[in-house]
């Protein structure tokens, strides 16, 4: 079983640093909620994740099977209600290819996009102190 770990070190007021894989991240909320505005916020990650993946998935799912993937663009967009998101909502626009052949793609990207299937899954969330 492998384990991928992401760490976020406090830097005062709403906002942290994160070490993703070497690469330091800033994460803040805006000045309306006590941040500084100089990062994005958890949820903005998290819906960045989605779609960063998921624009992954397709690329990968294109070039396996020789298709010229051009123009390619994916948004994740959350609805909240209360403090999580209730829906998840990705869409998806290329140049190339269009209509049936892109949505064949998106749903092969759905079977192998490890952010959407693990929300899909609810995996259980621990936490420990120590």
């Amino acid at each position: 079983m492998k384990q991928r770990r992401v760490g976020a070190v406090w830097e005062g007021g709403m906002r942290c640093t994160v070490d993703a894989g070497g690469f330091p991240l800033v994460v803040d909320e805006p000045p309306s909620a006590g941040g500084t505005g100089l990062g994005p916020q958890p949820t903005e990650l998290l819906l960045g994740a989605v779609a960063s993946c998921f624009t992954l998935a397709l690329a990968h799912t294109a070039a396996k099977r020789g298709i010229d993937l051009r123009g390619l663009t994916v948004d994740a967009t959350g609805t909240y209600d209360g403090p999580r998101f209730t829906a998840i909502d990705i869409a998806v626009h290329a140049e190339a290819p269009a209509g049936e052949e892109l949505e064949r793609l998106a749903t092969v990207a759905s079977r192998v996009c490890y952010v959407t299937n693990t929300l899909r899954g609810s995996p259980p969330v621990t936490v420990t102190t120590g």
